[in-house]
């Protein structure tokens, strides 16, 4: 799996799932009526943060994960990230592969950790991935995320020291 910086032609690929993940409500804060420019702005993250896609063998983007300082100014030294895998190609290592990319851009970039602040408490696949490697549960917001099928549940922020 090749993971590379994304171009303008990708963001054909990414929006189908980013769409599909995003209008299903289960596992990202953003709007789930968030337009295509909309959600192009928000996702495709300007230099010095990055966004990248994870592409097969085949060629085909199956996952993308965007990757960015978490607070500005004074707090600016702790990196976030956040990913998406084409549900079509889950369970293949994508989000693995993305997230230690991620891991390792943050370290090359000299930031000193990396934090997720909202990460739903029902998702619990990605919950594990990211205790696998290394992240712990600072603390969760009771009912901070209104699930379409589970109600309100908790959002977990996640850290690791870098």
């Amino acid at each position: 799996m090749l993971i590379r910086e994304v171009t303008a032609e990708d963001w054909s690929t990414i929006w189908p799932f980013f769409q599909k993940i995003v209008m299903a409500g289960e596992t990202f804060t953003y709007p789930i009526d968030l337009g295509e420019e909309e959600a192009r702005g928000w996702w495709v993250v300007p230099s010095p943060n990055r966004t990248v896609v994870a592409v097969d063998e085949a060629g085909t983007v199956v996952g993308t994960a965007k990757m960015n300082n978490n607070q500005w100014g004074n707090g600016s030294h702790v990196a976030s990230a956040s990913y998406m895998v084409d549900p079509a190609h889950s369970g293949r290592g994508v989000g693995r592969r993305l997230c230690e990319y991620t891991l390792d851009w943050a370290r090359a970039e000299g930031f000193r950790a990396m934090q997720f602040n909202a990460v739903v408490e029902t998702n619990v696949r990605a919950v594990a991935l990211y205790r696998s490697l290394g992240f712990e549960v600072l603390g969760t917001v009771p009912e901070g995320f209104r699930h379409p099928v589970e109600g309100f549940v908790g959002l977990h922020v996640m850290h690791r020291a870098l």
